[in-house]
């Protein structure tokens, strides 16, 4: 009897392995990801789709904050992932044009992507008019702010540059960090501080131009913009830790907490502030980052995006786990467990479920966000549309202003030269018309 469970077992093994040998293996390299982040990926994305499409066998490898360096040295080779996931748009351009991805217009149209993603975000995935990329999820920065705090100082939320800068003076006054924000775990938070920046003081006008190459980065609108942000600095609104502090759940706690009184950053902390803030049972409130006019900017940001490489070894599978990712059920079970990370491009989610205890405060935001976009009312993330040595320059560069190494002349105009170059070899992503 044991020895026909002992041979039962055997045949079953070998059963299962002969499956797994017939299924198409499918490789997607991920970033960085918690545990829990990597279980809600596992039980919304690679479990259903390997139910729902048996000839494929999806496989998630994390490969943490080195996935830019390890994705540029596979991809080079001939030995990268199937999925291709990016930082952003600014590295889908260098990718195409040296070859390294697959145009994918022809599975668009199989797949009905041209009806189903927003139009703004296909724009942005094309380069010499073909398709290479999908966003993951589109963002925008802006402000949390400690609203039971608020109250209990009697003070309202900034709804210019002037009353940003008189409240912070308040808090430094009080002994309460104005920003909480580290770069401790991503040294490209430095970029957000100078989207909003130039958002906010140069203006979204001035930003499509320079994008374009129509104007150069060393002009004066640029100049007062980082002027204003340098004098942040020196203020101290970033408090005393930014360099040891991480950008994301540290920071968080410390808004929710009260030793900070607001956190400047993006949407995709609404997951970390809902955390903390039940932590620390207090309640946060989120705006549009005030421009120097009065009225918020909304910066359109890309956080992500979603390619084939041209060496795939199942291009046709990549493009199912894409096709998957871009559905209602997706969108509706990744934003109700991990909100602000899965803001999924899609043109309808009239169709989408969300969990009964997502914040109304999400959800308010996304559909700002999406009518802002609508209407062509937004403004420009550096790390969307900004080319890649561009925007690394602008992320190491900024901090030696910090540092008081360079001046803002001398920050820009590396900067412009470093653009310069790129736009001239074709390597700027594409911006959408105003």
């Amino acid at each position: 009897m044991i020895t026909k469970k002992i041979l039962l077992a055997g045949v079953m093994i070998a059963a299962a392995s002969q499956m797994t040998l017939a299924q198409d293996r499918v490789s997607w390299w991920y970033e960085q990801a918690t545990p829990d982040q990597q279980k809600l990926i596992s039980e919304n994305i690679v479990e259903p789709f390997n139910k729902a499409n048996p000839d494929y066998n999806l496989v998630v490898d994390y490969r943490g904050n080195e996935l830019d360096k390890q994705l540029r040295v596979a991809m080079l080779s001939g030995n990268g992932p199937d999925v291709v996931y990016t930082p952003g748009p600014s590295y889908v351009a260098p990718m195409a044009q040296s070859g390294q991805l697959m145009a994918l217009d022809d599975y668009a149209a199989k797949y009905g992507w041209n009806d189903r993603v927003l139009q703004a975000f296909l724009e942005m995935g094309r380069y010499n008019g073909k398709l290479y990329a999908l966003p993951k999820t589109y963002e925008t920065l802006g402000l949390f702010y400690n609203k039971t705090l608020f109250e209990e100082k009697g003070w309202e939320a900034p709804t210019s540059l002037d009353e940003l800068e008189a409240l912070a003076d308040k808090m430094l006054a009080e002994g309460i960090t104005p920003f909480a924000a580290g770069n401790a775990d991503w040294r490209g938070t430095n970029e957000w501080f100078v989207t909003m920046a130039l958002n906010a003081v140069a203006g979204p006008d001035n930003l499509n131009k320079a994008l374009r190459g129509e104007m150069p980065w060393t002009a004066e609108p640029f100049v007062a913009a980082i002027d204003r942000l340098n004098s942040w600095w020196e203020k101290g609104y970033f408090g005393k830790n930014y360099f040891s502090m991480q950008g994301s759940e540290q920071a968080a706690d410390m808004m929710a907490s009260g030793r900070a009184g607001m956190m400047p950053t993006g949407t995709w902390q609404f997951q970390n502030v809902a955390t903390y803030s039940q932590k620390d049972n207090s309640e946060a409130g989120f705006v549009g980052f005030p421009s120097a006019e009065g009225a918020p900017v909304f910066p359109l940001g890309v956080g992500s995006t979603f390619s084939i490489a041209e060496k795939a070894k199942d291009p046709d599978g990549a493009a199912a786990v894409i096709n998957f990712v871009f559905s209602p059920e997706v969108y509706g079970s990744m934003n109700s467990a991990w909100q602000g990370e899965w803001n999924i491009p899609l043109k309808d989610i009239s169709d989408v479920t969300m969990a009964s205890d997502v914040s109304p405060l999400f959800t308010d935001t996304m559909k700002s966000l999406a009518a802002s976009v609508n209407d062509g009312n937004y403004g420009y993330t550096t790390w969307t549309f900004l080319p890649p040595a561009t925007d690394s320059y602008l992320i190491n560069g900024i901090e030696e202003v910090w540092l008081d190494k360079i001046d803002t002349e001398a920050f820009l105009n590396k900067l412009n030269d470093t653009f310069e170059k790129e736009f001239k070899d074709g390597k700027a992503p594409a911006v959408p018309a105003r």
